[in-house]
């Protein structure tokens, strides 16, 4: 994980103007991680709303197995994890 002094170094105001807080360059990193960069958005939106410990599990599974799809792996692993379940039972 980079450091907030490692990604403002890197920062572009004109590229990366979406991105100001913490869980977005997590989110980010979580696309870039997965070979996934289409759907920076939904991982933005996961590291927002996920614990981190759980995101940072799934992510150790799947890039320690030699899976050829990474984004479809990770999303198997956090729905076999229950991470969707807590946000399906508040909704209710």
């Amino acid at each position: 994980m980079h450091s907030v002094k490692d990604i403002l170094k890197k920062f572009d105001p004109l590229k990366d103007k979406y991105v100001s807080r913490e869980f977005q360059s997590y989110g980010v990193y979580l696309s870039e991680k997965l070979l996934d960069e289409r759907r920076k958005s939904l991982y933005i939106k996961i590291a927002k709303t996920i614990p981190r410990p759980v995101l940072e599990e799934a992510l150790r599974y799947v890039i320690d197995s030699r899976a050829r799809n990474r984004a479809a792996l990770y999303m198997w692993k956090l729905k076999e994890m229950g991470a969707f379940e807590n946000k399906l039972k508040t909704k209710k």
